[in-house]
């Protein structure tokens, strides 16, 4: 069997360790430690998430989608592949050596996604991308970290607060759809979303898009606008 390569070590921005890219032969995979945050041979539920996304907003031609977290462009190859030509997708990543990998090591895998017309790749926080933003997505797909329950930055945790939830969804425009992805469950996530005004979905996708192996968590959770109040009975 080949052997791992090291291709590439970089310091994560809170300086709480590195995170190392490495390849067998075609394979790659994304080390935080000895644990691997992501492989190119499972990308079933990352390619899940965008096109159930997509599947709750697709009246909208000219929507207009941000990926937070770039990852090895499995969510937004996906996105990309069902999309019509209108609709224009907004990438944050934190890390600029992410997406130097994804255009040279993993140029591969990532089949010219980042040259599309429909990106625009900003290489900034997808926390202060949703905050600067009201009512401008009309989804927003999170695959950040390991989901609610992160490995890597702490700042992180904000992201999937009851804090960062509510910003996320102002982001959103009416009607628009707010997409999670994680390892495992989570029952307290799924009730943060509730409390955030959230109506919730929750799937559960191999992670190998096959019908072996392990499942992966997908929320879905769309912003709902408020029922009108009912009007008051006239008094006579």
């Amino acid at each position: 069997m080949n052997p791992w390569v090291l291709i590439d070590t970089v310091p994560l921005p809170d300086g709480r360790g590195d995170i190392r890219l490495i390849q067998r032969a075609d394979e790659f995979s994304i080390m935080l430690g000895t644990i691997a945050l992501m492989n190119s041979r499972l990308s079933g539920s990352e390619e899940a998430m965008a096109g159930l996304s997509w599947a709750r907003i697709k009246d909208r031609p000219h929507a207009h989608m941000l990926i937070g977290g770039l990852g090895m462009g499995f969510t937004l190859r996906a996105a990309l592949a069902e999309l019509p030509a209108t609709v224009k997708i907004t990438v944050a990543e934190l890390m600029p050596a992410v997406v130097a990998w994804g255009r040279g090591p993993m140029a591969a895998i990532f089949d010219g996604c980042l040259d599309d017309p429909r990106v625009d790749i900003k290489l900034n926080d997808v926390r202060h991308v949703i905050r600067s933003a009201k009512g401008s997505y009309d989804a927003i797909l999170l695959d950040v970290d390991n989901g609610p329950d992160g490995l890597t930055v702490e700042t992180n945790d904000a992201l999937y607060s009851m804090a960062g939830l509510k910003a996320a969804k102002a982001a959103l425009r009416p009607g628009g759809v707010l997409a999670v992805w994680a390892s495992a469950p989570d029952r307290a996530f799924t009730q943060r979303l509730q409390r955030s005004g959230f109506t919730v979905e929750e799937e559960r996708v191999r992670a190998n898009a096959k019908r072996r192996g392990a499942r992966h968590v997908i929320w879905l959770a769309t912003n709902t606008p408020p029922r009108p109040a009912a009007p008051k009975p006239k008094v006579t």
